[in-house]
């Protein structure tokens, strides 16, 4: 079943914004009566049939609303610096949304080759990969922030640092812990600074390695994403 995203759902008829709307049917030449499948992001599935095809404003009709719990007992934060090739970070955002992720911190740092993102754009990568994946929640997107202001904000739970400077780190599986949340960094291509790294660590993170490969940016932060499903795996 074809699904579609809409942030916010009240009512029994609703209308899919102008976007949605052209893919349902000028795309997907979708009819009424048509049943569609819709996506609040916040843990709602909706059941609708098409009621006005209208590719500018397309409406519909719900008549049943599924809530799914979140089954993660943790949450999952990823710091990650944004890639100088946009498509880089994109499919990180792309792959992490499927495996299970809930925030996403554009994160810049001294090394970093990109100091801005188009979040719009980088929005519509993560709606596409939870309709696709069929995950029931949207992870968040925070605005970029610097290094020394994330480092040094509260968090409760594990902080993470994943750097390739020597010095002493542990196996990331060995860092977590089942049902902690998780707060992991992810540098650019030039890794981070030393005294980045230093901050860090002052502040209570834990350095940790990702294997022996040196990785890309966006590789790192799948593997970490992976790593930290993996080890909460009921």
């Amino acid at each position: 079943m074809n699904s579609f995203y809409l942030p916010n759902i009240f009512g029994k008829t609703i209308q899919l914004s102008v976007e949605e709307s052209k893919h349902c049917i000028k795309v997907l030449r979708l009819k009424k009566g048509d049943r569609v499948q819709l996506m609040n992001g916040k843990g709602s599935i909706f059941e609708a049939t098409i009621l006005d095809p209208n590719p500018k404003g397309c409406q519909l009709e719900i008549f049943e609303e599924i809530s799914i719990s979140n089954s993660r007992n943790y949450h999952l934060t990823i710091a990650i610096a944004p890639t100088k090739n946009i498509d880089r970070l994109e499919w990180f955002l792309e792959k992490s949304t499927e495996i299970g992720i809930d925030r996403i911190v554009p994160l810049i740092c001294q090394h970093a080759e990109r100091k801005e993102v188009k979040s719009e754009r980088l929005e519509k990568i993560l709606v596409a990969a939870m309709k696709q994946s069929g995950q029931a929640f949207l992870p968040e997107l925070t605005s970029q922030i610097a290094f020394k202001n994330l480092v040094n904000s509260e968090f409760e739970g594990i902080k993470l640092i994943a750097h390739c400077e020597n010095g002493p780190k542990i196996k990331l599986k060995e860092a977590l812990q089942t049902g902690k949340n998780v707060l992991i960094l992810i540098g650019p291509e030039g890794d981070f600074d030393p005294s980045e790294i230093a901050l860090a660590l002052k502040n209570g993170f834990i350095p940790v390695s990702l294997g022996a490969s040196r990785l890309r940016t966006e590789t790192a932060g799948v593997v970490a994403c992976h790593t930290v499903c993996l080890v909460n795996e009921k």
